[in-house]
């Protein structure tokens, strides 16, 4: 694989960091500033709002500029946001620097995922996918339960310190290693009404649509693991890293799972994980006092996770084939779009159903998704840009052999 997509890799660890560090620091910002758990639970859900208008707008500004531009400036705005919010004492300019880093974050992963395409053939565009989304695991496994120790020894304060220190030192190999122009060819900006008439393809609405779904329960979830935890499963307070670490290792799993497979078997692989995560929700929102399910099912629940949403990934940027430039954002808005609906979903639940509320709208978000990925939805298989081996053939999450790959 190219070195630049291991740098791009590198910065999207920080921004994935800061994206998922809140779920271990939603008690203490609730303490220190003085507001509910579920409105400190919506800084996660700012900043899904920042990444669904950041993504399409600076990516389809930045489609003019050298992608070294963009994705410096990107990170440079960043940095700045998470010193702004370290310093605050207020909650809503603490929520504001969230929208405005993931302003910056969302045209940063847009850019980075478009360039994917440019630089790897497609039969090993799932795999070069997975690179990149393997900065975000990362931050799963080692970023957050850090930032949540962090904020268990200094305050949360300390979390944002930290991840504009390492998004500070990836400013210079980002910087240096992309280049000024990586694609010079004819097409190498496409008409941008031609891009955004993309949107009109069944197949691309179609797995867009799971990804808010599944992502949707992955943060509804996630958001407030460490009040489910602790509150909920009676877990000490000081383990909440470590159960995050879990989360994230199953996380980081899952995306290998996916680069591994997501271009081949990409149908068989969403046809039984699908489900699955749907099961898991389901168990644990049943299972929800218990101790033991915290510490079995977040590893689990973390591998599902990312395998279907990394899976999704890969197929939408397939099937926005049309749209090279864009087509980054598109999967960036509606995995975001999932972030922003899940946590706020979740902190709805929690006053009618307690801290099961969360665990159950992941599960009611799940089973959306596998009913959504069941349904015959007429001829749905987007088309890939190349090797038939990436050709990913109608989406679903229900049981079902691979056309192209049956089972043994």
């Amino acid at each position: 694989m190219p070195s630049l997509l291991y740098v791009l890799a590198v910065a999207v660890f920080a921004q994935g960091t800061s994206e998922f560090v809140l779920a271990g620091l939603v008690p203490g910002i609730s303490a220190d500033l003085g507001v509910p758990v579920a409105q400190a639970g919506y800084l996660t859900s700012g900043f899904a709002v920042g990444m669904v208008v950041g993504a399409p707008l600076t990516a389809a500004v930045g489609r003019r500029l050298p992608p070294r531009w963009t994705l410096t400036a990107c990170l440079l705005v960043f940095v700045g946001a998470h010193v702004a919010g370290a310093l605050t004492e207020s909650f809503g300019v603490l929520l504001a620097t969230r929208c405005v880093a993931a302003v910056a974050n969302a045209g940063f992963l847009a850019v980075a995922l478009s360039t994917v395409p440019r630089v790897v053939p497609a039969e090993r565009q799932a795999r070069a996918l997975s690179v990149i989304l393997g900065g975000t695991t990362l931050a799963l496994v080692a970023g957050v339960p850090a930032g949540a120790l962090l904020g268990e020894v200094w305050g949360w304060r300390s979390a944002l310190w930290a991840i504009a220190g390492v998004s500070a030192a990836a400013l210079v190999p980002v910087a240096a290693r992309t280049p000024g122009r990586s694609d010079r060819t004819p097409h190498a900006r496409p008409d941008l009404r031609a891009e955004l008439r993309a949107l009109r393809s069944p197949g691309l609405l179609r797995v867009l649509a799971l990804g808010v779904l599944v992502n949707g329960a992955t943060f509804c979830a996630f958001t407030y693991l460490a009040v489910v935890v602790t509150d909920g499963a009676g877990l000490a307070s000081a383990l909440v890293p470590a159960v995050l670490a879990l989360f994230g290792l199953g996380a980081f799993a899952g995306i290998g799972v996916a680069g591994r497979f997501a271009g081949t078997h990409g149908r068989l692989l969403l046809g039984v994980a699908g489900p699955a995560l749907l099961a898991g929700w389901v168990t644990w929102t049943a299972l929800a006092a218990s101790p033991v399910a915290a510490w079995v099912l977040a590893p689990v629940q973390g591998a599902l996770s990312f395998a279907v949403g990394g899976t999704l990934i890969a197929r939408g940027m397939a099937a926005a084939h049309d749209a090279p430039t864009m087509g980054g954002a598109y999967s960036t808005v509606a995995l975001n779009l999932g972030a922003l609906v899940g946590p706020v979903l979740g902190g709805a639940a929690i006053a009618p159903l307690g801290l099961v509320g969360p665990l159950a709208v992941s599960a009611a978000l799940a089973a959306c998704a596998v009913a959504l990925g069941s349904a015959k939805l007429g001829s749905a298989t987007p088309r890939a840009a190349a090797q038939p081996s990436a050709t990913p053939g109608p989406t679903t999450l229900s049981p079902a052999r691979d056309r192209n790959h049956p089972q043994p």
